[in-house]
């Protein structure tokens, strides 16, 4: 592993009785604007005392709700405190980020989220209510890998090399779902065409589960979908798979080659992530990674995830998680920017 957080059970350390002089001293100081008033007066003593919400900016039953409830159960128990998922979907993650970005730092809000919506948002967004890099501190990171290309049974296509050779000679026929305009799944299927020469009309949904309905239904013929909430439909022949975009397999469906595989180079990972809102105390941060790695290290976990179709990632501290973030910013706003991709 890359790095390992060793675990720091803070609620049972022992510590001082907190000096009264010092809590009032402090008091004063935030009153002052010297230190911000929320700042924790010792640390993560004592939390948490109650439930933590952990907002999910996508509808239930996708794949970031799925790998959100399975570490919600765990958490919440090496917590010793319940973990309730609060589902805030739309405006490709915005509505549920913005949600977190403004609430107290407290340790009782959460976000666990997708990489598009911290990362691509953050160029292709420009008048977001927040700002992804100043107000979501990075706690972190799980997993990592890519997105399915699936396509009804009846597309004639077994390759992605079928499938841009079948559209192009069809431009603009074929519709494709993603969970939104200037999410991942549109942005690939952007960076293939640019590859390619292909074209699709692009159908922007509010989540994945929307979008296997309706591939199941007949009104897309193919998607980006996450390689989790997908699995089953595939398994059943109801969906075929294409490919995987990422630099890996999915573990659970080595058969699907990846993009760069095929011959269509695409070599940056998605990854799922836990954040907490900007000036959360480090102690509480420090907590959660620990135990989120450690979580991540347990093998009952691991095949838990890995049955889901999940890429491990290896075991990233706050500081490493961030760095991650900031380089993906960066390499999505140049594909945005050189691109003219924007919001309407």
């Amino acid at each position: 592993m890359e790095s390992t957080v060793p675990r720091t059970p803070l609620a049972a350390a022992a510590t001082p009785a907190p000096d009264p002089r010092r809590r009032a001293l402090l008091r004063g100081l935030a009153a002052l604007g010297m230190i911000p008033a929320a700042a924790p007066l010792h640390g993560a003593n004592g939390w948490p005392a109650r439930p933590i919400r952990l907002v999910v900016p996508a509808p239930p039953g996708g794949g970031t709700d799925l790998f959100a409830r399975t570490l919600a159960a765990a958490l919440g128990q090496a917590l010793g405190q319940t973990i309730v998922v609060d589902n805030k979907p739309g405006a490709t993650g915005i509505i549920g980020n913005d949600a977190v970005a403004k609430a107290s730092p407290d340790g009782y809000t959460l976000l666990f989220t997708y990489a598009a919506t911290v990362v691509i948002n953050q160029t292709l967004q420009p008048k977001l209510p927040y700002d992804g890099l100043r107000d979501l501190l990075p706690v972190a990171q799980i997993g990592a890998g890519g997105n399915f290309l699936v396509v009804t049974p009846e597309f004639p296509a077994r390759t992605l090399r079928e499938f841009v050779e079948q559209v192009r000679k069809r431009p603009d026929t074929y519709d494709y779902g993603s969970w939104g305009i200037g999410s991942g799944g549109h942005l690939t299927m952007e960076a293939l065409g640019m590859q390619t020469g292909i074209r699709l009309r692009h159908v922007p949904y509010k989540g994945v589960a929307p979008i296997l309905a309706d591939l199941q239904g007949g009104v897309i013929k193919a998607a980006f979908v996450d390689t989790s909430s997908s699995l089953p439909l595939i398994r059943a022949g109801k969906l075929r798979a294409l490919a995987v975009s990422g630099t890996r397999r999915a573990p659970a469906t080595p058969e699907v080659p990846t993009m760069t595989e095929q011959g269509y180079r695409f070599d940056t990972d998605s990854w799922y992530g836990l954040f907490a809102p900007a000036r959360t105390s480090a102690a509480i941060v420090q907590r959660l990674n620990a135990e989120v790695n450690r979580l991540l290290a347990d093998a009952a976990m691991r095949e838990r995830f890995l049955q889901l179709n999940m890429g491990m990632a290896p075991a990233r501290t706050p500081e490493q998680f961030a760095r991650t973030v900031r380089a993906d910013v960066a390499v999505w706003g140049k594909v945005i920017q050189a691109n003219g991709i924007s919001v309407d």
